[in-house]
């Protein structure tokens, strides 16, 4: 897992869409999309639930959405000492 990922992971639930995420994060879609698949497969489950329009986070999901949130903020403080 990367800081790189967590970013993406918190876009896409901001944005509730994959296209958009990629675009608010300067990258392709099959590029962000790749990347929270290869999260998923980390940690064993389903972030977001696809088949949902909007693009919604599953129960377990919104959990690691929370963590990164902390990660993030956490390494923007650090960073900013």
């Amino acid at each position: 897992m990367t800081l790189q990922q967590l970013e993406y992971l918190l876009a896409v639930h901001q944005h509730q869409n994959f296209l958009k995420a990629a675009d608010a994060c300067f990258v392709t879609q099959p590029t962000l999309s790749m990347q929270i698949q290869k999260l998923e497969e980390e940690f064993e489950l389903k972030i977001f639930d696809r088949r949902k329009q909007p693009i919604a986070a599953t129960p377990a999901g919104l959990e690691i959405i929370e963590y990164a949130r902390n990660v993030i903020n956490a390494a923007h403080e650090l960073s900013s000492l």
